[in-house]
């Protein structure tokens, strides 16, 4: 399931990102790469560690713990510590999959990569070029979004990040480990879920369905989920 989040950082969480990654130290995006992303990988990165890279994954992990579209949609178990790039002119990243195991730098903690997530933090009209594309059964996805907002894709999925011809290209990156590692079955639980709060906007006070629906609903997480 490949999902537009809207305003995951609202303005006054965007510009205080914007402001920190502007004065923020920059580093080969090859670091943090497996050894086949890092012959297809030309970006740059904020050390993990940093100052500025603790207070960036403050504020969007924070972000995240309020956003209840993302909360849905993902079923978070465990994610990983914010990662934060940049692309300037020439730099691409080519076709890859992400590692199924992250390790999280300086600990023993491992997570599985279920769901991808990209938020983006620079504006669209700042840059050319720079799209995430990614690969689905129905053809490319090819994904650009205004500051603040986010993306989220099966990690399973081959995507890749188009040239930068002009400005650049600032973006979060990090995965995520759900409850529920099956795409598929996350995809159903997340329509459910919506399906669930439309009819408790359309059905009068009291009515029985939402609450029938919503047993169906923990049943289902209770018979797929790992925790």
């Amino acid at each position: 399931m490949l999902l537009h989040i809207t305003e995951v950082l609202d303005a006054a969480r965007l510009a205080e990102a914007q402001a920190l990654l502007a004065r923020a130290p920059w580093v080969d995006g090859r670091v943090t790469a497996g050894h086949q992303s890092a012959q297809v990988k030309d970006n740059l990165q904020i050390p993990e560690g940093c100052p500025e890279h603790r207070a960036l994954g403050d504020i969007v992990l924070g972000a995240l713990e309020r956003n209840p579209l993302f909360i849905s949609a993902v079923l978070p178990l465990r994610v990983f510590p914010p990662l934060f790039n940049r692309y300037d002119p020439g730099m691409t990243f080519g076709a890859h999959v992400d590692n199924a195991i992250r390790q999280v730098t300086g600990t023993t903690s491992r997570i599985r990569t279920d769901v991808s997530c990209t938020l983006f933090l620079a504006p669209p009209e700042s840059y050319d070029g720079g799209e995430l594309i990614v690969e689905d059964t129905y053809g490319e996805k090819r994904v650009k979004l205004p500051a603040g907002d986010a993306v989220i894709y099966p990690s399973t999925s081959l995507h890749r990040v188009s040239p930068v011809t002009r400005g650049s290209r600032l973006a979060s990156f990090f995965w995520i480990q759900s409850m529920v590692r099956d795409d598929g079955q996350r995809a159903l639980l997340f329509d459910l879920d919506m399906a669930i709060n439309r009819a408790r906007g359309d059905l009068p006070a009291g009515h029985s369905s939402p609450t029938e629906l919503t047993a169906v609903y923990h049943n289902l997480l209770r018979r797929w989920a790992d925790a």
